[in-house]
């Protein structure tokens, strides 16, 4: 494995998907004022596009899937690349794999297909794009684009593979590739692993051929499941998280996996956009609050930043999209001498649960709005840095991850589970027994009421609080204690007994727990994280504070701050960097989350775990000094405005 690149800070993702319909492509194109825009803009790098979807190339070649409409002599890519270059912005080349109208087109025994025959992706008669089998000769057609595009603009700063997920298929290649390695293409899991095993063998090969040309090269294939990170790795020398939060990825999805991929020793970077909405929304301008969170998110987790923009068809870049970006980057470049190698300082470690909708989401969600500084884990990780460990809601625990606990807990560690983790899945046996509790198998009831005990009520309205998913029925185990109870319905809504419009009311305290403790693990009986994600029901955070203060009652950080905010903390060097957003994404359309203002905070208070006086603390860039005094453990300080997001270094 290489040595980590050092990625730069204010990246721009060009994209140019062009029809060949389009019969101007290029013709206002201006070398020069394409990089001063850029230069303009403070970008730094920019991936610029050799191969688009529509399976058409944008530089000088002999080969027929040059642009038809490009002009005869006009090399786009490689004009744009020299420009830039002279300007000092680096140049990632973008190629797309599995999107290839041309190829698609012209041999369409390459495209991949269902199992029932039809071609996956777009139809005759719809706009959008065929996907192609990476297991047709189809992979061979892309290295050759490849190495020429290798070959004529070497060396690269990086290639940039795009659309390289696991593509089952049913065509004749796939079939065939099937039987040659034992798998039977009548069942959908060896369908699924052959994808898993192409996808594996081209990215080995197109690796290799990068790094063969420009041994310093990046190299990216985007759209790469991130549970698969941990094998692929050595395929990548930068990770990227492509996540534009108004076109359909959400607020959520960025910070749920850059807790992940952060301790992967690899460079990471968030990818946003200009849109208004999602890629290629031609007139969709963001609005600049928005973009401001959504990079100070990503400098906030140590992550560079790159911004998605598409070249209009005749080559010229839209002046009110680089005045924002530029206003931007410029707040970018200001705060990068404290970003800059930067690593994220957590305490608590979060068993990813990809295959629960919902549960890795509700998760971060609910530990961002209490302020606790984690991570995401595969369970192969080593667990020993981490103070302690959740296990939200459907965990598997095998008898190799239980014994990885049980010493993680022999050591001092602390556990928080939910739902069925470190159970049975039908709730009846125990796999993880320090738990302390006595499964009976799943509740019959949809939604139950939790009762809160004295030892975790604190700020929770003195009621019996609906849970709307349905938990598991236990008992505290000897030795452990239950603090929180289930009050059940009459009965279970149903056709033939119901009660008003919802929930049936609640009836009688049960023998059963909501929640049970011990020394150094708490357990609840509901999927908790999940069940946030799904409904935002405060008591479920409450309930999970309460919980944690019991574990941790010396948190790494303390904030006094709204909900809405988000704090993280870095180091870099001897410095610690406290980073605090406050940016609140309203509804503003059918599906559409959106940041149009800034709301300032005044006066936040921090306390942050720390036995040595510091030397100074300040605000980052504007080198304001903050008061602070150090008293029992915890460095004390008052930030007097974060104004969407505001830095507190502690030299």
């Amino acid at each position: 494995m290489s040595a980590p690149h050092s990625l730069p800070f204010r990246q721009i993702h060009l994209d140019f998907h062009t029809s060949p319909k389009i019969g101007d492509v290029g013709r206002e194109f201006d070398a020069a004022e394409f990089a001063r825009i850029l230069k303009r803009a403070h970008v730094n790098s920019i991936n610029l596009f050799a191969k688009c979807h529509h399976g058409h190339l944008y530089y000088n070649t002999a080969r027929p899937e040059r642009h038809p409409a490009l002009p005869a002599g006009l090399d786009l890519l490689g004009e744009q690349i020299e420009a830039c270059r002279r300007e000092g912005i680096k140049t990632p080349i973008y190629i797309s794999v599995q999107c290839d109208e041309y190829a698609a087109n012209t041999h369409p025994e390459w495209i991949a297909r269902e199992k029932d025959g039809r071609q996956c992706g777009a139809g005759p008669l719809q706009p959008g794009w065929q996907i192609l089998d990476m297991s047709s000769p189809y992979q061979d057609y892309v290295a050759e684009q490849t190495a020429e595009i290798l070959a004529q603009f070497q060396p690269v700063d990086g290639i940039w593979f795009d659309m390289c997920w696991d593509q089952p298929s049913s065509n004749r290649y796939a079939i065939a590739g099937m039987e040659r390695n034992g798998l039977n293409p009548e069942d959908d899991a060896d369908r699924q692993r052959y994808a898993h095993l192409v996808a594996q063998q081209y990215m080995a090969r197109y690796y290799d051929l990068v790094k063969a040309s420009t041994p310093d090269a990046l190299v990216f294939f985007n759209c790469r499941p991130f549970k698969f990170l941990d094998e692929e790795i050595g395929w990548f020398e930068q990770i990227e998280i492509e996540a534009l939060p108004t076109g359909g990825w959400g607020y959520m999805y960025f910070p749920k996996n850059v807790r992940l991929i952060r301790r992967c020793g690899k460079p990471y970077l968030g990818m946003t956009a200009r849109f208004h909405k999602c890629w290629a929304d031609f007139g969709g301008l963001k609005p600049y609050p928005a973009l401001e969170y959504e990079t100070a998110q990503m400098l906030a987790h140590g992550a560079q930043c790159c911004i998605g923009d598409q070249l209009h068809p005749r080559g010229i870049l839209d002046p009110a999209a680089y005045e924002l970006i530029g206003q931007v980057y410029a707040r970018v470049e200001a705060r990068e001498p404290w970003c800059e190698g930067a690593t994220a300082v957590t305490e608590i470690g979060v068993l990813q649960c990809p295959e629960t909708a919902g549960v890795d989401e509700g998760t971060t969600r609910m530990l961002t709005q209490l302020k606790q500084q984690f991570d995401l884990l595969y369970r192969t990780d080593d667990f020993t840095p981490y103070a302690l460990l959740v296990l939200p809601d459907a965990i598997e625990v095998d008898e190799a991850l239980r014994a990885k606990l049980e010493a993680y807990l022999a050591h001092g560690g602390k556990i928080l589970a939910s739902g069925t983790s470190g159970l049975t899945a039908d709730g009846i046996g125990v796999t993880l027994p320090a738990l302390g509790v006595v499964p009976q198998g799943m509740s019959p009831f949809t939604a139950t009421y939790i009762r809160f005990g004295q030892q975790v009520a604190e700020d929770v309205p003195p009621s019996d609080h609906v849970m709307y998913e349905r938990g598991v029925r236990v008992t505290a185990a000897e030795g452990a204690s239950m603090v929180a109870g289930i009050v059940v319905p009459y009965f279970e809504r149903a056709w033939n007994h119901f009660s008003s419009h919802f929930q049936t009311p609640a009836d009688a305290l049960s023998p059963y727990a909501a929640a049970v403790t011990t020394a150094q693990t708490a357990y609840v009986a509901y999927p908790i994280f999940g069940a946030f994600s799904k409904h935002g029901n405060a008591p479920y955070r409450l309930l999970v504070r309460n919980l944690l203060a019991l574990l941790l009652p010396r948190p790494l950080l303390r904030v006094e701050a709204p909900t809405s905010t988000e704090a993280t903390i870095t180091q870099q060097g001897e410095r610690t960097i406290i980073h605090l957003l406050h940016y609140t994404p309203e509804r503003r359309g059918e599906n559409l989350d959106l940041v149009e203002d800034i709301v300032p905070l005044y006066q936040v208070h921090l306390a942050l775990r720390r036995d040595v006086k510091p030397t100074r603390v300040y605000l980052a860039p504007e080198g304001t000094d903050v008061p602070f005094t150090l008293t029992d453990g915890y460095l004390q300080m008052s930030v007097p405005e974060v104004r969407g997001h505001a830095m507190v270094v502690v030299e």
